[in-house]
């Protein structure tokens, strides 16, 4: 019976898959999309990636169907579900698990129906698609997933009100991985969550059975969670197969080698219009003359790769100040009565890069605030250089920029007797140009907020400069310009953030802040990586239901009765085996292929998919059934 089912898993096909055929689309009269085209086969998990702006999230909404193409089509097998988070949960009684739970709307409908069913007949099928899709496993798989993004079993029982919004956007992820649609889209889904919960997804995202499509500009999470990168770039996309380190190599090399036809073509056209200036004149060169006009009248020009302007930041030089600028001796902090953090002696001198390591809740925001002067020592001694000037960046700042106001004059506000031209260069050196600095602020991307924030936070040249997910909104040019700011600043770094790519590059001690406490912590970020994913597989053994005592052995009826029930199975599967082996022959008749029978083949290999889906399922309730069979004779 293996052999046979071995055998079957041995014989895939090619599924359906997402094609992107020649689309347009506009905003205001500006293309985001202009005759793109891209196909991205079923299960593969594809990072999309573009500058700010380009149209990547507008380009999920085309694929869900919440806009209406202007040209081209956008195809998916049929059925096939999509799921993204689109917003967060509502602040309702519900708790975070029967929240999750709901996701799977099929499940539930199931088990409601299961109470009230009386047809033995349905009966008999709804408890089989229960089995089908798991339905019994789903607290505990759910419960996974919240204590994956940071919830424990306290608080997965608690209600969705009691949580803010950021955490409530973790609750939303949550539920789309527990429903796991077949096309899982995430725009972002790494910008409210801490390191541990991002390390978390990329390694659930790699486990992930069905198609993925994730917006990031995380580098590590394209380079371990995905095998495929989709670039939109020019209003075009381009597929290219590997990570993110292998689609910068084979981008850099295609540039190169565009760049080189380029010149050289550039060299034929000037060599055959010197000989066109020289000799059209000569009657005895005129034909030869003509010839050349001709041949560069067909040529088809090949243009060098345009470099978009480079982002940069430019951050403002602290004067030097003798170390240490920051020592706590013994120092208690928190709020009122509550004690977070005990027995602080730190010391922090100016040319320190220090990112801050430990779950949410553990007290890194509480300690950035004493560091900054914004929450005062319960008891203990903290000294700080009488000159200290400290900057500050989290994202609350982000939001609370007055939409309504331009760039300009949030620098106005700032430096009231500083020329307009000044501010406006202080503006392009955090790469806020000419427009955007007279945009109001509500109508500015995500990025360009968050660099108006950072330049907000370090126009005074902060001798310390504490950051809390800088990275958050921005592209992967702007985090590679970040990283050279920072290299380049003359002040300390306190850097929080869940970009292990920023971290492995700028900082150079890591503090743990953890058990209410910090320290130094010995290892490398490699080493914290294996360590966070090592402490989640045991905690997810410890809480696994304990293992029922072996039952006593079946009587004769029920033996009986499994026996029945493996050889249902059995024929089951070699039914669907004929249907498979006869489609698989109707697929490799090449004349289903020929021109105009593209539609034909698609719908015989959507039966074959279909047919392959319905087998890998009576082979799993097959072999429970076995299993079963065998634990009851003992």
């Amino acid at each position: 019976m293996r052999a046979a089912i071995d055998s079957a898993r041995a014989l895939r096909h090619t599924a359906p898959m997402l094609r992107i055929n020649d689309i347009s689309y506009s905003v205001e009269g500006r293309f985001l999309f202009e005759g793109a085209s891209a196909t991205i086969p079923t299960g593969h998990k594809v990072g999309l990636i573009g500058r700010n702006g380009t149209g990547k999230t507008t380009l999920f909404r085309l694929i869900r169907g919440e806009l209406a193409l202007e040209g081209g089509t956008i195809t998916l097998p049929a059925r096939a579900r999509i799921g993204g988070v689109a917003q967060e949960v509502p602040g309702n009684e519900v708790s975070l698990i029967d929240t999750v739970l709901a996701a799977d709307t099929e499940r539930a409908d199931l088990l409601a129906e299961a109470e009230t069913a009386t047809d033995p007949a349905r009966i008999a099928e709804v408890q089989t698609r229960l089995a089908d899709i798991d339905a019994w496993s789903a607290d505990a798989r759910a419960s996974s997933i919240l204590r994956g993004l940071g919830f424990d079993a306290e608080d997965q029982l608690m209600p969705c009100r009691a949580f803010s919004g950021g955490w409530r956007m973790r609750v939303a992820l949550a539920a789309v991985l527990f429903a796991q649609p077949d096309y899982l889209l995430l725009d972002e889904p790494t910008n409210y969550l801490d390191l541990e919960g991002a390390l978390w997804l990329e390694s659930y995202l790699m486990r992930y059975p069905h198609t993925v499509i994730i917006i990031s500009h995380d580098r590590d999470l394209l380079n371990r969670a995905v095998g495929a990168i989709l670039h939109l770039e020019n209003r075009a996309l381009t597929y290219y197969s590997g990570n993110y380190d292998q689609f910068a190599r084979q981008r850099a090399a295609n540039r190169a080698v565009q760049a080189a036809a380029a010149k050289k073509q550039e060299t034929r056209r000037a060599h055959l219009q010197s000989f066109v200036d020289r000799f059209k004149a000569k009657a005895s060169k005129a034909k030869q003359a003509q010839s050349r006009v001709k041949m560069l009248e067909k040529m088809e020009t090949i243009r060098a790769p345009e470099d978009a302007a480079r982002t940069v930041f430019s951050f403002p030089e602290p004067e030097e100040l003798s170390p240490p600028i920051i020592a706590t001796e013994g120092v208690t902090v928190g709020y009122g009565d509550t004690v977070v953090l005990r027995n602080l002696n730190l010391r922090i001198d100016q040319d320190d890069r220090i990112a801050l390591l430990g779950k949410n809740g553990q007290g890194k925001s509480t300690l950035a605030k004493l560091l900054s002067d914004r929450l005062p020592a319960m008891s203990g001694k903290m000294s700080k250089s009488n000159k200290l000037r400290i900057g500050f960046f989290a994202q609350h700042q982000v939001e609370e920029l007055r939409v309504e106001e331009t760039p300009l004059q949030h620098l106005l506000r700032e430096r009231p007797g500083e020329g307009q031209a000044k501010l406006r260069a202080r503006l392009a050196g955090f790469g806020l140009g000419a427009d955007q600095a007279d945009t109001p602020v509500g109508r500015l991307s995500g990025g360009q907020k968050a660099r108006l924030s950072l330049l907000l936070a370090t126009i005074d040249a902060p001798h310390m400069l504490i950051l809390d997910e800088p990275t958050n909104h921005l592209d992967i040019e702007s985090r590679e310009a970040l990283v050279e700011a920072l290299t380049a600043y003359s002040g300390a770094v306190i850097l929080v953030s869940h970009d292990m790519h920023l971290l492995s590059l700028v900082a150079d001690r890591l503090w743990l802040v953890s058990d209410g406490t910090v320290a130094p912590y010995d290892g490398d970020l490699e080493s914290y990586r294996a360590l966070l994913l090592s402490r989640d597989k045991p905690a997810s053994r410890r809480e696994d239901k304990p293992r029922p005592a072996k039952p006593a052995r079946a009587d004769r009826e029920q033996i009986l009765a499994l026996r029945s029930e493996v050889k249902k199975g059995e024929q089951r599967v070699e039914k669907l085996n004929g249907m498979r082996d006869k489609l698989a022959k109707k697929l490799a008749d090449p004349a289903l292929y020929e021109d105009g029978k593209q539609g034909e083949a698609e719908v015989w290999q959507r039966k074959y998919s279909e047919v392959m889906d319905g087998l890998d399922r009576a082979e799993a309730l097959w072999m429970a059934a076995l299993e079963k069979l065998e634990q009851a004779q003992g």
